[in-house]
């Protein structure tokens, strides 16, 4: 007989990830519980399945609705619009959470490994990463569907790579828009679609443009893991783009098969490339 599966709490954010946690858990039998967040998560995400609604800053009361439920593993799934600490409203546990790690000042990668290293220090659970649940949903080197980049496309991705990287290396995002050898926008703590927006205006006259999604250095990666989906191919559309590159192997790409259908749709090419290796400081 096999060893009966840990209970999974799911703290459930935005978009089609956790909705996709829960059918893995359903399909392998995998007991579960969600927490569910006010303003954050659609209600279609946890209807009939076992969920408790909670704000956000109501983080003690989801470590007890957790325990209560049996929960050891947790994973973090979906997007999650970051708010003020005055929208926080944090109770007693968020609030000694944030005094002892400083955590509102940090990058959302910073403020994430802070709280996994909280909850498994000191509160007992596990934290596995959507990808563990999801492997198919890694992002495969190569392009996707029919639309190929070409060379000025291929220039601009080198140079998306080392703009998101710098990006990331300050923990402020994980992408970043080039047309033509011209970095017109990178991510910061609005996230994509605002990105996007910015490099819209910006763009140059001529063809091109192409947004590149890649991990930070050092990234935890059980949480905040860089995503793409159909919206992302529709806003990339509405910004004028004429392709999407991820991280192979360090990007979800959730329904792969919507996106190749949107971007073949579009006239968008999306393809997972491979970082270049980090050459050392010469002394």
């Amino acid at each position: 007989m096999g060893t009966k599966p840990a209970k999974l709490g799911v703290l459930a954010g935005g978009g089609k990830l956790p909705g996709l946690v829960i059918q893995a858990c359903r399909e392998s039998a995998r007991p579960f519980f969600v927490i569910a967040f006010e303003g954050q998560t659609p209600p279609e995400t946890v209807a009939g399945h076992p969920h408790a609604w909670v704000r956000l800053g109501a983080a003690g009361k989801a470590i007890q609705l957790l325990r209560e439920a049996g929960a050891e593993e947790l994973v973090m799934a979906g997007a999650i619009r970051r708010p003020s600490i005055g929208a926080l409203r944090p109770d007693a546990w968020a609030a000694k959470f944030l005094a002892k790690t400083g955590a509102m000042s940090l990058g959302d990668d910073g403020l994430l490994t802070s709280l996994i290293r909280e909850l498994e220090r000191n509160e007992g659970f596990r934290l596995i990463g959507a990808d563990d649940l999801l492997p198919q949903l890694l992002a495969p080197m190569g392009v996707y569907g029919a639309e190929q980049p070409d060379e000025r496309a291929l220039g601009d991705i080198e140079e998306g790579i080392r703009a998101a990287r710098a990006a990331g290396a300050e923990d402020a995002g994980q992408a970043a828009v080039v047309q033509q050898g011209r970095v017109l926008a990178v991510e910061g703590k609005e996230g994509t679609d605002d990105m996007l927006a910015r490099a819209a205006e910006a763009r140059l006259n001529g063809p091109g443009g192409v947004l590149v999604k890649v991990s930070k250095p050092g990234q935890e990666s059980r949480a905040d893991l860089p995503t793409i989906g159909e919206a992302t191919v529709e806003a990339a559309r509405a910004a004028g783009l004429s392709g999407i590159a991820v991280e192979a192997g360090g990007t979800l790409v959730v329904d792969r098969a919507a996106v190749v259908k949107a971007a073949d749709a579009a006239g968008l090419f999306v393809m997972g490339v491979t970082l270049p290796q980090e050459q050392p400081e010469e002394r």
